[in-house]
């Protein structure tokens, strides 16, 4: 008899999310006879804790094939994370609770780090309980810190919007520089590592003196401004990407807040007027700032090609370690050359990637600490390759919104811990 599956999409979307979604589904709906419905959690996990599941199999193929060009989170997401079995195991318990009810066997979890990390629990606590359960963690990641993998679904896109936006933003300050703006400040995500940040170091290839401010390189302020006023000097202007992340020496962040978010990490934000301030105090410059935030994730119209179709083929392969007979286990890229681009999907144990963090090499940054060595690009420029533009109507990208029919409860209400 087919086994039911759940899937669902855990922390911030991207633009490509949805395409592992669609590689989930359409793969799934190809082998009916042994993956009956995917039910798919209403606002990530939170939909299985309160038995909140939509039927995905009430929705046309045409709908779930539109999802490959359509941004954010179909089913809705989360920001949260469930404890350690000690502190909250009945947490876990009432996952399993939910899957029996429903005849759910595959359990798809679509997130980072942290969403490895419960992958990986409800994995163990299964198998404690007796309970036939395949738990795959489907990566995604603007941040692109996953291990284990070359890159992770949802960062090719963001590195080419902040790589076009520096360029092009960079472009309005060089026509403006004589007599107005002469600094351009894009703060850019990324809370220990630098990778998007470094995206913005592509634009120097067309001739942008631009200074990159990493999580991997503590803040010298000294050193910085320095920087700064020499570019502006000879250039007559200059652009900083810089990092929500980037710290001091002693590791306070520029843009700390001194408030948490719901994984318990500090919530940033502000790193631009910051570093903008700075600028226009020391050297008196005229400047402008801006903080990209949701646009560099949600931007589907400039998505890169790569970036889609690989988000595509790790929902599919999901699927297809499944069915081989897989556990906690999240399949990956690995990359096999970097010109001519090439790569092959592999898979990674989930003990090995839950929790874990990969930080930008040394090497790919220059020797200065400012920008993008040449390893560093020969990394970034395969990942924002090709464009893959949505339907347009009226101007306006055509995106799907899902029916997301909700599915029959079974079970007495279940109070989640805030």
């Amino acid at each position: 008899m087919p086994v039911n599956a759940f899937y669902a999409q855990s922390g911030g979307v991207t633009s490509v999310i949805n395409a592992s979604a669609a590689g989930v589904i359409e793969t799934a709906r190809r082998h009916a006879d042994r993956i009956g419905t995917v039910y798919a959690g209403r606002n990530g996990i939170l939909g299985a804790l309160a038995e909140d599941l939509i039927d995905t199999g009430l929705e046309s193929a045409e709908a779930i094939a539109a999802l490959r060009t359509t941004p954010a989170g179909a089913f809705g997401s989360c920001r949260y994370k469930l404890k350690s079995l000690e502190k909250n195991r009945r947490e876990y318990e009432r996952l399993i609770e939910v899957f029996k009810a429903h005849g759910i066997g595959y359990f798809f979890y679509n997130g980072g780090g942290d969403s490895a990390d419960t992958c990986f629990k409800v994995s163990q606590l299964s198998q404690s309980m007796g309970y036939a359960l395949q738990a795959i963690h489907v990566p995604k990641t603007i941040d692109n810190d996953l291990p284990l993998t070359d890159c992770c679904p949802g960062f090719g896109s963001v590195a080419k919007y902040v790589a076009v936006s520096t360029l092009e933003a960079s472009l309005d300050v060089r026509s403006m520089a004589a007599t107005s703006t002469k600094v351009f400040v894009l703060e850019v995500m990324g809370r220990h590592a630098g990778w998007i940040a470094a995206a913005g170091g592509l634009a120097a290839d067309h001739g942008i003196p631009v200074v990159i401010l990493f999580p991997e390189i503590p803040f010298d302020q000294p050193a910085f401004l320095a920087r700064v006023d020499a570019l502006v000097k000879h250039h007559g202007y200059c652009t900083v990407v810089v990092s929500e992340g980037a710290h001091h020496p002693d590791g306070s962040f520029l843009a700390e807040q001194g408030t948490k978010d719901a994984f318990g990490h500090a919530q940033l934000g502000g790193a631009a007027p910051v570093v903008a301030q700075m600028v226009k105090e020391a050297l008196g410059y005229k400047f402008h700032w801006a903080v990209a935030d949701y646009l560099q994730r949600s931007a589907r119209h400039i998505a890169s090609a790569t970036d889609a179709r690989q988000a595509y083929e790790l929902g599919q392969h999901a699927v297809e370690l499944a069915l081989e007979g897989k556990n906690s286990v999240m399949p990956t890229i690995e990359r096999t050359s970097d010109s001519p681009y090439a790569y092959r999907i592999g898979s990674a144990p989930l003990d090995q990637v839950a929790n874990a963090e990969k930080f930008m090499p040394r090497d790919y940054i220059s020797a200065d600490g400012y920008g993008i060595s040449d390893k560093g690009r020969a990394y970034l420029l395969p990942l924002i390759q090709g464009e893959d533009y949505p339907s347009y109507r009226d101007g306006l990208p055509v995106y799907v919104t899902l029916q997301n029919h909700p599915v029959a409860k079974k079970l007495p209400p279940f109070e989640i811990t805030k």
